[in-house]
C-alpha cells in the first residue's frame, strides 16, 4: 500500500508487483495507475507471497476491507 498527502487528505493506493522500488518510481513519475498521478507517493505496508495468484488474491481482499485499510491508514498518519 502506497500513500499521498494531496490537500491535507491521505489517499491510498493498494497494487502489487515484482519489484517495488521500480513501480513506485513509475506512481511518483506519472507512468503508473492513472488514480496515482500527480502527487508523490510512499510505500506505507508490504506483504510477500510465493505466486502471482496468492498475491492478486491478497490485493483484492485488502481493496475490498475497508476496516483492515482504515487501520494501516492510522498506523501511518
Amino acid at each position: 500500500m502506497i500513500k499521498s498527502i494531496k490537500h491535507g487528505k491521505m489517499k491510498t493506493y493498494v497494487g502489487y508487483t515484482i519489484n517495488l522500488k521500480k513501480r513506485l518510481y513509475a506512481h511518483n513519475s506519472g507512468k503508473g495507475a492513472k488514480y496515482t498521478r500527480g502527487g508523490h507517493w510512499e510505500v506505507i505496508y508490504t506483504e510477500k507471497y510465493a505466486t502471482k495468484n496468492e498475491a492478486i488474491s491478497r490485493e483484492y481482499y485488502i481493496k475490498k476491507n475497508r476496516k483492515f485499510r482504515n487501520l494501516i491508514k492510522e498506523r501511518y498518519k
